[in-house]
């Protein structure tokens, strides 16, 4: 994730050499053409980000109420100067300009996540929710009784690691009472969204969240789908199984095997991923058990030498190193005075030149696969160094999402053995269908809940969700696409949604879906570069120049092109296409299938 400021100029590109001018007789730049309006604009974001920039960092890592003004006195700016920006690009027609001066126009009126309308007040007040939702956030904590206090990190800690159904219930239940205050906030902040999506000449947000993929709204909704549709079946599979083995843990009183599973069962807050669970879904217990996390414990891992060794790995393409700034500036563990956002994320401050990553990082396998994530956004900034700022974004934003994670792919265990994290590695069919299935419930669970988190923000946005409904429009999706329901009662009183960071940030969730998608895509064809001949799933990238060169060369594209060409770049075709994910996961897929005879599945 990156701060307002950049979301707000995400997804935009550069001119050539249009020459059709302004006609607004009252504008100062009357004259100006296409090319030279968006040549002002790089040079206006490089001279003015540098303050919005330190003033979300600074909140983000010191949440007072201080620097909550700070914040949002920066933001107003920020939108200040998009609402500008906009009204700039809507003096020209892309229909009758050419080439990158087309595409740059059309993208700056895309650009923003969170539309503004034009004015001043209002900029001030939709400023002012976001920094307010995203401080609640910040500093949400569940209190059973005065002094008896836990965060997020500890009531997820609970939710990763306790196996007592009640004791589970109640970390689930409490950390979902920090949202509540949000939900008018919420409501209002969407409101204002839509009015400022409305003076761009848009419906609603949706389509300005959708518009942004060189293709029609349409055309993006049916390729969503269509993805989706590939890969469900994978993700079924592995539900019956889960569904069953919880069934054999819990009762089948607490998980019914026809119904959706109670959400908090899963070892995730948000059952986003099921990895917490492998424990008691291991299919062959003892056999291959690559326990990073109690690795990196016992070798006393620091969170810096933990970043180093995932830098490592992208050195090891012939990627360059970090700047020594980096680790000078980044915020690699949590304070133990203050209030901090934890949620991890990439910051390419000072126009990239000063970039950094805010992760509260702890000695665990997760934490390590997160740095990794991180450090792709970090190294498609560094790649874009020379492009114009309003060229440094991801070909769209599934591609920025997903080149740590294809990076990830390749911690096969023979490479986590050489780095001395495993040992022993075994390599029998029932330790691949371990491996495999450790992987599947990160990965494949996460599919549907990367898709029905913006399908909620969507309906929210045109309004087939109402303010009275966004709790069950939020669970009805949940059923829909996850096939999971909350353990207790939940009501109009709760506002859910909010429990999770990116409502409240506002940060668009589909490019995680589509980045799940790529980064198997890509994985497979890196691989294919690199000259691995083997199954999907065993292959390292590890130290290929040539899949590094191949991989540089889409990340220096930056948003410049369409995204088809930067997938052409690095898969030699310009399509998103999920089969990679059941070629690399076949030999689970046909596992599951045989476990799964006879049962009763789906919900």
């Amino acid at each position: 994730m990156r701060n307002l400021f950049i979301s707000l100029l995400s997804c935009l590109a550069i001119i050539s050499c249009a020459t059709t001018p302004a006609t607004d007789p009252a504008d100062p730049n009357i004259n100006e053409t296409a090319d030279q309006f968006v040549a002002r604009i790089n040079q206006e974001i490089i001279e003015n980000s540098r303050e919005n920039e330190a003033a979300y960092w600074v909140y983000s890592t010191y949440i007072t109420p201080d620097t909550e003004v700070l914040v949002t006195k920066a933001g107003e700016r920020g939108l200040a100067f998009a609402s500008e920006m906009l009204k700039g690009a809507n003096k020209f027609d892309e229909n009758l300009l050419s080439g990158e001066t087309a595409r740059a126009i059309k993208s700056i009126k895309l650009g923003s996540s969170m539309p503004a309308p034009d004015d001043a007040d209002k900029r001030a007040e939709i400023a002012g929710l976001s920094a307010k939702l995203e401080g609640l956030y910040g500093k949400g904590k569940y209190c059973k009784s005065e002094g008896d206090c836990k965060d997020l990190g500890e009531l997820s800690k609970i939710i990763a690691t306790s196996r007592d159904y009640n004791e589970l219930e109640e970390a689930w239940t409490g950390w979902r009472t920090i949202s509540t205050e949000m939900r008018p906030l919420y409501e209002r902040f969407v409101e204002l969204m839509n009015e400022g999506a409305t003076e761009m000449g848009f419906d609603d947000t949706s389509v300005v969240w959708r518009a942004g993929y060189d293709m029609s709204v349409d055309e993006f909704d049916t390729e969503t789908v269509r993805l989706w549709d590939q890969v469900k079946p994978l993700y079924d599979d592995l539900h019956c199984y889960v569904r069953d083995k919880l069934a054999e843990n819990y009762g089948s009183d607490k998980v019914p095997t026809d119904q959706p599973i109670p959400a908090h069962l899963l070892g995730n807050m948000w059952a986003q991923s099921w990895a917490d669970i492998y424990d008691m879904l291991e299919p062959y217990a003892g056999v291959s058990n690559l326990d990073v996390t109690a690795s990196l414990e016992d070798g006393g891992y620091t969170p810096v030498q933990m970043t180093e060794m995932a830098e490592g790995f992208f050195t090891s393409l012939g990627l360059p190193e970090l700047p020594d700034s980096f680790y000078k500036n980044s915020l690699l563990e949590k304070p133990a005075d203050r209030d901090v956002v934890c949620h991890a994320s990439a910051w390419p401050m000072g126009n990239g030149e000063d970039v950094r990553i805010k992760q509260c990082i702890e000695p665990t396998e997760e934490s390590l696969t997160t740095i990794h994530h991180e450090l792709g956004h970090i190294y498609y900034y560094l790649m874009q160094k020379d492009l114009p700022p309003l060229f440094k974004d991801g070909a769209h934003d599934g591609f920025h999402e997903a080149i740590g994670d294809t990076v990830v792919l390749s911690m096969t265990p023979q490479y986590l053995q050489n780095l001395g994290l495993v040992d022993n590695v075994a390599t029998s069919e029932k330790a691949l269908i371990n491996q495999q299935m450790k992987t599947a419930l990160e990965r494949v669970a996460f599919l549907p809940f990367g898709k029905m988190i913006d399908e909620w923000r969507w309906r929210v946005f045109s309004g087939e969700i109402s303010p009275e409904e966004y709790n069950q429009g939020w669970w009805d999706l949940r059923e829909k696409y996850q096939g999971i329901r909350p353990p207790v009662t939940r009501t109009e009183a709760d506002f859910d949604p909010g429990a999770k960071y990116h409502i409240p940030g506002n940060t668009p969730y589909t490019r995680y879906f589509l980045a799940h998608i790529l980064q198997f895509q890509f994985h497979k064809s890196l691989c294919e570069t690199a000259g691995h001949t083997g199954p999907l799933h065993e292959c390292s990238i590890y130290g290929s120049k040539e899949a590094g060169m191949r991989l540089g060369d889409m990340l220096a594209l930056g948003s410049s092109k369409p995204w088809q060409e930067a997938m052409t770049a690095v898969t030699g075709q310009p399509n998103m296409d999920g089969s990679a994910i059941l070629d690399y996961f076949a030999p689970l897929q046909g596992w599951l299938k045989e476990q799964n005879a006879g049962k009763s599945c789906g919900w």
